[in-house]
């Protein structure tokens, strides 16, 4: 039986959800991700809206056949009351062997049983060598306890001081 966590969030809950959401991305299991939304969900991923459950599946199917390898860490960033707000970022390779990091933000709303009614992702892309990597655990999993995370120093050379 899935944990449900829902509303008004606690900085506790909220940071629960989080943890929660990752680990089930992590999973790579477009069904098992699509039950922590309402069944008229309604998303926007970059460019691309959405809505229910079916949808969500068949999305999560097509960004997991081309982004492979996937591993992704997420961050609470706020909350107040049914919404949510996280970071995160995520590393994947595509079928020539090219890495990217994607770093973005997420805006969530839930419904009164826990179940999110809205998602809006803000993405973007970066290719990245395979030495500026920073997610290394076994894939499809969880992030292991101690592994690098969105809070986490990015060291690149694109890093530029004002």
């Amino acid at each position: 039986m899935p944990e449900i966590i829902a509303p008004p969030f606690t900085a506790e809950s909220a940071a629960r959800k989080a943890q929660l959401a990752e680990e089930a991305w992590n999973s790579r299991d477009p069904q098992r991700v699509s039950l922590a939304y309402t069944e008229d969900s309604v998303w926007r991923n970059r460019a691309e809206f959405l809505q229910g459950r079916a949808a969500i599946v068949a999305f999560l199917e097509r960004k997991w056949a081309k982004e492979l390898d996937y591993r992704l860490a997420k961050s609470l960033w706020c909350f107040e009351g049914r919404r949510i707000a996280v970071r995160f970022q995520y590393e994947w390779r595509d079928d020539t062997g090219q890495w990217y990091r994607a770093c973005g933000n997420e805006n969530w709303e839930f419904d009164d049983g826990g179940l999110m009614r809205r998602r809006e992702a803000s993405i973007n892309d970066m290719p990245i060598t395979e030495a500026e990597r920073r997610f290394h655990w076994p894939a499809p999993g969880p992030r292991p306890e101690g592994a690098a995370g969105v809070e986490d120093p990015i060291e690149s050379p694109r890093l530029r001081s004002a």
